[in-house]
């Protein structure tokens, strides 16, 4: 008798908060992330945590029906508090990279316009009904 493994969803929202934020060419940095992306989540159950933010790329490999088959939708959100400062920008994220503290993805924009540059920023990563909980749990 084979064990079947059974597979859940997580239907999470990951955040990343970064210092800054640069875009080029049909991708975003977000530079001086935060060392750890939170997360919280209301299905199957509520919970909250964090995975470090150099392992985050790790939820786009491997899983057949994950990130890189069904990539996130997600939300750039500017921090600046000026009447100057970028308004927020719906895009779908591809590809993430992790170096020296910065995180690339490559983007398909759905709402808005990419500034070119900007301060403080955090960016809200939407898994809902995403069938990552064994990636998920697999970075604690």
């Amino acid at each position: 008798m084979t064990a079947r493994k059974t597979e859940e969803t997580l239907d999470a929202v990951f955040v990343q908060s970064a210092g800054s934020f640069s875009a080029s060419n049909g991708e975003i940095t977000l530079h001086d992330v935060a060392d750890a992306t939170v997360y919280f989540a209301t299905h199957p159950q509520r919970e909250a945590g964090h995975i470090p933010s150099r392992r985050f790329a790790e939820l786009w490999e491997g899983y057949g029906e994950g990130f890189a088959a069904s990539p996130p939708t997600a939300v750039i959100s500017f921090l600046d508090d000026t009447a100057s400062a970028p308004p927020d920008v719906v895009i779908t994220v591809h590809e993430p990279r992790f170096h020296d503290q910065s995180m690339t993805y490559r983007v398909e924009v759905r709402h808005g316009d990419i500034p070119s540059s900007a301060g403080p920023c955090s960016l809200f990563i939407d898994a809902l009904h995403s069938p990552l909980a064994p990636a998920a749990v697999s970075l604690r």
